[in-house]
């Protein structure tokens, strides 16, 4: 069943490519929304698309090598009617 998602990642993830690898693995996973930096270090993040998908993406960013994840907020959304997955600024 289609979901989404919504994600504030903190701890060293910026500067570290965490919005290309979560691009390059959502897309690879058929998922859609988009990441994003905030002016406060985290980043945010939007992901639709099954469930399982979703967290095999965050498992998937955790085992990056130079992504340190140190919190994780999550809530549940909405769907949205969209195409693909975006990286923001």
């Amino acid at each position: 069943m289609k979901t989404r998602k919504h994600f504030y990642f903190s701890g060293r993830v910026q500067g570290v490519g965490f919005r290309f690898q979560a691009c390059r693995i959502a897309q690879s996973l058929g998922l859609t929304g988009y990441v994003q930096n905030l002016w406060d270090g985290r980043v945010e993040l939007e992901a639709q698309g099954e469930e399982n998908v979703i967290w095999d993406m965050v498992t998937a960013l955790h085992k990056q090598p130079y992504i340190q994840i140190e919190d994780m907020e999550v809530t549940d959304m909405s769907l949205k009617k969209e195409r693909g997955f975006q990286m923001a600024n």
